[in-house]
Parts: C-alpha cells; structure tokens; sequence
C-alpha cells in the first residue's frame, strides 16, 4: 500500500510539473503570436510609404 501511495504522488507530481510546463509554452506562443503581428504590420506600413513615396 506505500508503494502505491508514493507512486501516486510521484505521478501527481509528474502531471502538475508537466501543466505548468505546457503553461509557459501556450504563453511563450503568445508573445511570439503578437510580436509577429507587430512585426507584420509595421512592414505592410513600411510597403504602403514606399508606395506613397514617404521612402525617399
């Protein structure tokens, strides 16, 4: 009945740490999502004064 006691709290253990580890990649994701429209975005800004002829 220990052994399977300390196997359930290692396994707990092993579930929660891997939660916490999926957390910070969805949030690693989201930072890299925004930063990618910021980016995107400034180099459709970047294309339309070129056009307009601001680039000179």
């Amino acid at each position: 009945m220990k052994k399977l006691n300390i196997s359930l709290l290692v396994l707990t253990m092993m579930a929660l740490s891997s939660c916490s580890v999926i957390t910070g990649i969805f949030k690693a994701g989201v930072f890299v999502g925004i930063l990618a429209v910021v980016v995107v975005i400034g180099v459709i800004i970047w294309i339309i004064s070129l056009f307009m002829g601001g680039g000179k």
